[in-house]
């Protein structure tokens, strides 16, 4: 029996990409062999990135002139590709609105002159701050946001509006909202929240940004060579790609990202209606910068989390502890988190709550 499972991430897959690819473990499409024993040279699996890319191109609707790229070193990766590749008059501006924008902030600070013009780490990261215009550096390389923050439950509800490069950490809800891809320089996300298992990191980078890396960038970190080699300048994890595919494919089928965000504020609704009307749950962050992926809350009691967590995990509810350093519960209701495994929770809270005011 499978569990209602809301981890962070890795988070859930669909049961349906599940199942195909379990029909699909000893023999794919008749050729005999599993996607993991094929050549990443061979036209099988060339196949497979060509569907996974088109496809992805489609559901996000990524302009021609941008590159896709599927790599390996996840999201934290990139926190150094990005100053590397990315590097010209050595200035960057940067958001820190959790604990994984701080970790890019940490690593581009060894590349790049930084600049944190917009912060809540004074209030522990609750609430998406403000961006003033006047602190940002019209000379800045790029300005880098995370457009939804895991550890904590926010996400910028609107694109910070900057005139240099927007570089965004979209980890944790690419494919559950529409954005419009025109208006960034690099889109990355790793791939175990919204997309496939973990090992696959997408990189969505405007043509123009290729070519400029620091001399002493090694070539796996170099997104020239990457889009040179189309993804395989080495061995790709050739497995998480299928499986993202496969993931792409779902999603297609479902409507497309537009109607997997109605699905997504139905989902969130739910949680947050129930914790606004209760007397036991206090959500942890500000109601305007709310996650639609990760609903972080608590009673205040930490010995009752505790009992509240336990008791949901006998119950089939998995994967509820909020992150080490914040405490409380977290509930993360990414793309494959089924509708009705929201409703359970929400009357699992419920009757916990009469069982302990």
């Amino acid at each position: 029996m499978r569990v209602h499972n809301f981890s962070a991430g890795p988070g859930a897959l669909p049961e349906p990409v599940l199942r195909k690819a379990a029909e699909q473990m000893l023999d794919y499409e008749g050729y005999g062999m599993s996607v993991m024993e094929m050549s990443h040279r061979s036209k099988m699996f060339q196949d497979i990135i060509d569907e996974a890319e088109a496809t992805l191109r489609e559901l996000m609707n990524v302009p021609a002139n941008y590159k896709i790229l599927f790599l390996q070193g996840g999201a934290t990766q990139q926190f150094a590709m990005i100053p590397m590749n990315l590097h010209k008059t050595g200035n960057a501006d940067y958001a820190l609105t959790g604990v994984w924008a701080k970790n890019a902030v940490e690593q581009a600070k060894q590349y790049m002159n930084v600049s944190v013009v917009a912060s809540s780490e004074d209030k522990n990261f609750n609430y998406i701050p403000a961006i003033d215009p006047a602190k940002l550096n019209p000379n800045a390389d790029y300005f880098h946001y995370t457009s939804n923050n895991t550890v904590h439950g926010t996400r910028f509800t609107e694109i910070p509006k900057v005139e240099t490069t927007l570089v965004c950490d979209m980890s944790s809800n690419i494919l559950s909202e529409v954005y419009d891809v025109s208006k960034f320089g690099l889109i990355y996300a790793g791939a175990q929240k919204n997309m496939g298992p973990s090992g696959v990191t997408v990189v969505i980078i405007r043509e123009d940004l290729v070519g400029t890396p620091l001399p002493f960038t090694p070539i796996m970190l170099n997104y020239e060579y990457q889009v040179k080699g189309a993804s395989m300048h080495n061995t790709p994890p050739t497995y998480g790609i299928y499986l993202a595919m496969l993931n792409f494919r779902w999603l297609k089928e479902l409507g497309g990202v537009p109607a997997m965000q109605k699905v997504n504020e139905e989902k969130a609704k739910l949680i947050y209606d129930c914790i606004d009307e209760s007397k036991l749950f206090k959500g942890f962050v500000e109601k305007k910068d709310r996650s639609l992926m990760n609903v972080t809350f608590g009673t205040g009691d930490a010995d009752l989390d505790k009992t509240f967590i336990k008791e949901a995990q006998a119950a089939g509810f998995v994967n509820l502890n909020g992150y080490k350093t914040l405490g409380g519960m977290r509930v993360s209701i990414y793309n494959a988190a089924p509708t009705e495994g929201v409703r359970l929770l929400v009357e699992f809270m419920k009757s916990f709550e009469v069982r302990n005011v």
